[in-house]
C-alpha cells in the first residue's frame, strides 16, 4: 500500500512541475515592426503547442492536416471564416477548429488581434494554405 501511495505521489509531483499559470495580459511581441503576424511560443510538449499570436491584418485561408486548434480571442475584434461560415469574434470568444477545417481571420481593429492558440497534438508545421 505504501508503495502505491509513493508511486501516485511521485506521479502527481512530477506532473505539477510542468503546471504553470500564464498571465497573457502582460505578454507582448518582442518587436512591433513585424509585417502581419507575430507568433510567440508559450508552451510545448509532445502532446500540444501553445502560442500567443498577434495579427495586424489577415491570416489567409488554411487548414491543419494533423491537429485540432483551439483559439481564444484575448483582445481585439475580427472576422473569422471557418468551413465557409463567417462570423465576428471578440475578446473571450473561444473557437474550436477541428483537424482539416479551413479557417481564416481578418483583424477589424486598429490594434493587432491577440489570440491564444492551443494546438494538439504538437504543431509540426502542417499548415496548408488553400489559396
Amino acid at each position: 500500500m505504501q508503495r502505491i501511495f509513493f508511486i501516485l505521489l511521485t506521479a502527481f509531483l512530477s506532473l505539477s512541475i510542468y503546471a504553470q499559470k500564464i498571465d497573457t495580459h502582460h505578454i507582448n511581441p518582442d518587436s512591433t515592426t513585424y509585417p502581419n503576424v507575430y507568433v510567440k511560443t508559450i508552451a510545448q510538449d509532445s502532446l500540444q503547442s501553445t502560442f500567443i499570436i498577434w495579427i495586424k491584418n489577415t491570416v489567409q485561408p488554411h487548414y491543419h492536416a494533423s491537429h485540432t486548434e483551439v483559439v481564444e480571442i484575448l483582445s481585439g475584434k475580427g472576422r473569422m471564416t471557418l468551413n465557409g461560415k463567417t462570423f465576428i469574434v471578440h475578446k473571450n470568444d473561444i473557437i474550436i477548429i477541428p483537424k482539416g477545417s479551413v479557417h481564416s481571420v481578418t483583424n477589424l481593429h486598429h490594434r493587432p488581434l491577440k489570440v491564444l492558440s492551443i494546438q494538439a497534438p504538437r504543431f509540426d508545421g502542417d499548415r496548408v494554405y488553400t489559396k
